[in-house]
């Protein structure tokens, strides 16, 4: 006999047996908890040049290594570019990332630079691959760190929504035993059934209603719940709130539906989005320039839309990799190795830099090339799930490493 368990995590073959394709299939549709703590993972896939978005224009090395495409410091202009928005006398955002500055200064924001893994590939695919597994260098992890946090602290009352991917597919950092959604578009959430879906809608649950297995027909059931919670929220009318704007663009559009998620108190208790182009190895500036204005003008725009909700959620920004300190021949950078996060939220002590700035002189770089790491992004990942989320116990979540102090991004 099949499994539950078996069953929710293949249950579109089952579906289409019987004649129709859903989109996604929920595990249960318990009421939703209100008021959850939330993670809001977010990942930049590329490589993310953390130095010229959380520029070290204190750093002299920075300039040497970088005599076109480095961001000026604040108050210089380069032809058309305008200066870094100073946020301590060392550090400063790119100007495409304006609308981040204030929750940087009302203590919202916080930035962990020379963060990463430690692991030395420069592949793409490794790299992403070990920073959503949470296990650097081990290619046989099977399931990711937000997956594994998610089974120590499964219970048969979680709600459908308890985690979200918005996204096409579901993300590695996400697969695993315990049952997580990945919806492109939440008003398509459901079961595709073309013309006349309601009649066919109410026919496919009748026949789970009435299926010998009495372990499939709830879970039958329970797919419907789930449609029904989402569409009493109502993704096609929802307005966000205080005047948010959000870009016109995939990353704007499902931090829209995150924020959707969260005020609509569905349970929701991790949710991941992603945006890609961050691999700037030509015309970095020009790239750059698009890629970070969407960036900032979407999580600004997030941040206005939940207003006192943001006190329960935290958001956590993520690239595989940075990029060589040193520009290339095409005005770009290749593949490196330190990077920026960035962290935003209620819990956030904001308003700092965290990490130890290793510099940029050469005799400082990592492998002569790039910026070492000082912050294992783990450290980051355990404050947020400890902290913010309450794990008591994260040695299954990241298994051979060990979690010796906060970074203290967070309150206590």
């Amino acid at each position: 006999m099949i499994s539950r368990r078996i069953f929710l995590k293949n249950g579109s073959l089952a579906l289409v047996s019987l004649g129709f394709a859903p989109v996604f299939i929920a595990r249960t549709a318990q009421a939703a908890e209100a008021r959850k703590k939330v993670l809001v993972a977010i990942f930049q896939r590329g490589a993310v040049d953390g130095l010229n978005m959380v520029v070290p224009f204190g750093d002299p090395a920075y300039y040497k290594a970088r005599p076109t495409i480095s961001i000026p410091k604040p108050g210089d202009r380069r032809g058309n570019e305008e200066g870094a928005l100073d946020l301590d006398g060392y550090f400063g955002l790119n100007p495409r990332m304006a609308p981040l500055t204030p929750l940087f200064k009302a203590g919202e924001l916080a930035i962990v630079h020379a963060c990463g893994s430690h692991d030395p590939t420069r592949s793409h695919f490794d790299a992403q691959d070990f920073m959503e597994s949470g296990t650097p260098g081990v290619k046989s992890t099977r399931d990711g760190w937000l997956n594994r946090y998610l089974h120590n602290k499964e219970h048969e009352q979680a709600s459908p929504f308890r985690a979200v991917a918005l996204a096409p597919q579901l993300p590695r950092t996400l697969q695993g035993t315990a049952p997580a959604l990945a919806i492109g578009q939440l008003s398509q959430f459901g079961v595709r059934a073309g013309r006349g879906s309601d009649m066919i809608a109410s026919g496919f649950e009748e026949q789970y209603a009435q299926a010998a297995d009495s372990l499939l027909a709830p879970t039958g059931k329970e797919a419907f719940d789930a449609v029904k919670m989402l569409k009493d929220a109502d993704p096609s009318s929802y307005t966000p709130a205080n005047g948010a704007e959000y870009p016109r663009s995939g990353f704007g559009d499902a931090l829209r539906q995150v924020a959707l998620l969260v005020k609509s108190d569905l349970g929701l208790e991790v949710a991941f989005t992603e945006v890609g182009g961050w691999d700037t190895h030509q015309a970095q500036p020009q790239r750059l320039t698009g890629l970070l204005d969407d960036f900032a003008k979407g999580l600004a725009a997030f941040r206005r839309d939940l207003g006192d909700r943001m006190a329960d959620v935290v958001v956590v920004t993520m690239s595989e990799f940075g990029r060589a300190v040193t520009e290339n021949g095409t005005r770009g950078t290749d593949h490196g190795h330190g990077n920026a996060m960035m962290i935003m939220g209620g819990d956030v002590k904001g308003g700092k830099v965290y990490g130890k700035w290793p510099t940029l002189e050469r005799s400082k770089l990592w492998e002569g090339r790039d910026l070492a790491i000082t912050t294992d992004f783990r450290d980051v990942f355990a404050e947020v799930v400890t902290k913010h989320l309450g794990a008591k116990d994260i040695s299954n979540v990241f298994p051979g490493y060990s979690y010796k102090q906060p970074v203290g991004f967070l309150r206590a």
